[in-house]
């Protein structure tokens, strides 16, 4: 049974992924739920209003007691740690994720995609590779499943432009600013470089779009049961993409997320498809077949 507090707090966190998370076995629901309530609660003090810099470093310190084999007191923690020693997770991994949080403490910008992608490793990447391991994947798998974290992560800052900005933050890399002749990305600022902006925002969701597909090529690993509610978050991030390459300033308008009538039809709909026959396609490991691919290129037409 899935604790009230860490369900609770995943139900709060995200609605694409509580919503395709509930269509796992059991077992495995229960880890994602345990793993996500750490990621968020960690999370959360960093984006607080303003940031509750004290609590992370306390949240830190009872990851690092629960990690020593001893009771922190913290449900969340303490459910982490015993997910991390049963399935034998890297322990750099979660080291790493908090070394990001960290980041956002005392870092607002980044100069380059060289300096970004270590803040993408922690922030996202790992995430997939807890998932490859929660879901018992083969190593082979990895370097996808840190793909498709890193491309869901990079969706969240194109949709949540506006929301970092209330944050002090930019995390699109200061070059790709200047490429198209942007100073910031406040509104009022792009108002009057509209074309740049919009420029701007469709090459993000091509960097987006080249990634997920590097994300995609590991779904001829996952068993289908579990395929299911992995492809419809991904689903759900590309039709995220699709609607603000549609209308780039929607992202200064709302926040854009999937429906949960949206997300439900899509579980079903992926529920009904041979994912076996369509991963085959996509898998180096394994011969092409006549199958037509599911592609995320899809979305945009």
């Amino acid at each position: 049974m899935i604790d009230k507090t860490i369900h609770s707090i995943f139900k709060r966190g995200s609605k694409t992924y509580y919503y395709s998370t509930i269509f796992f076995p059991k077992e495995v629901k229960k880890d994602v739920f345990t793993l996500y309530s750490f990621l968020r609660k960690a999370d959360d003090y960093v984006d607080a209003i303003p940031q509750d810099v004290s609590e992370f470093y306390e949240f830190w310190k009872r990851y690092e007691t629960a990690m020593n084999g001893e009771k922190s007191g913290d449900i969340v923690v303490d459910s982490f740690a015993e997910l991390s020693s049963r399935k034998g997770f890297d322990p750099s991994w979660a080291n790493a994720f908090l070394k990001s949080m960290e980041m956002d403490i005392s870092i607002s910008e980044y100069a380059s995609f060289d300096e970004l992608k270590t803040y993408l490793y922690g922030s996202s990447e790992v995430v997939g590779l807890f998932m490859a391991c929660i879901m018992d994947l083969p190593k082979e798998s990895y370097n996808s499943a840190r793909y498709m974290g890193r491309a869901m992560q990079y969706m969240n800052f194109i949709r949540d432009i506006d929301e970092d900005i209330d944050l002090g933050r930019v995390y699109f890399p200061q070059s790709e600013l200047k490429k198209h002749g942007l100073r910031g990305l406040d509104q009022n600022e792009v108002e009057s470089s509209k074309e740049n902006f919009e420029a701007f925002i469709k090459e993000q969701i091509e960097v987006y779009n080249s990634w997920q597909v590097q994300g995609e090529k590991g779904y001829c690993y996952i068993p289908p049961r579990y395929l299911i509610p992995i492809k419809t978050a991904s689903d759900m991030y590309t039709w995220t993409g699709a609607q603000i390459y549609k209308d780039p300033f929607v992202v200064y308008k709302k926040k854009v997320k999937p429906s949960i009538p949206r997300i439900v039809i899509t579980i079903i709909s992926n529920s009904f498809r041979s994912f076996k026959v369509v991963a085959s396609s996509m898998c180096p490991c394994k011969k092409k077949t006549s199958s037509k691919r599911v592609s995320s290129k899809d979305y945009y037409k």
